[in-house]
């Protein structure tokens, strides 16, 4: 992740008007060509988006040791965390200049252990983007070995960002 701005700071994150001024789909590329600094949750799990289309993102992620549970494997927040930020995010590129967005609710299904050391890609997709809700699934596959690791889906709400001055 060396070649990746990583927000050091909530001051390094884009502040809410450059957020209001982009489109959600800009604002996802800005993030993948490093013009503005990825959310710190991306470097503290280790996983970055490397793909932003309309309607669909990318993630790739390599678990390590920092994400395992006391069995030994990886825990399934870490599962959660990359599934809901590609389909949270698959969303977020459907949004005009203005809008914002948060997950409502979303649902995983850990198929089978990723080893640490594994290179994944999470995607998620849109299946609906409308006035107040987005609605998208997601998958981690394994980059080596294309097997799938889990599933997911997730529903969004879809809101306008505050007035600005």
């Amino acid at each position: 992740m060396s070649d990746m701005l990583i927000a050091q700071s909530a001051k390094d994150l884009p502040d809410l008007d450059y957020v209001l001024s982009r489109t959600g789909l800009e604002l996802m590329q800005d993030i993948v060509e490093g013009k503005v600094p990825g959310p710190p949750i991306g470097a503290t799990l280790g996983f970055r988006p490397i793909l932003a289309e309309d309607g669909k993102v990318i993630f790739e992620g390599t678990p390590e040791f920092n994400v395992l549970n006391p069995l030994g494997t990886v825990h399934g927040g870490w599962y959660g965390a990359v599934l809901d930020s590609c389909m949270a995010c698959a969303v977020q590129t459907k949004l005009k200049k203005g809008q914002i967005y948060t997950t409502l609710e979303y649902k995983i299904n850990i198929i089978r252990p990723i080893p640490t050391g594994t290179t994944v890609h999470a995607i998620g997709k849109v299946h609906h983007a409308g006035r107040s809700t987005g609605i998208a699934d997601g998958e981690i596959l394994g980059v080596e070995d294309g097997k799938l690791y889990a599933t997911g889906s997730t529903t969004c709400i879809v809101m306008q960002g505050p007035a600005r001055p």
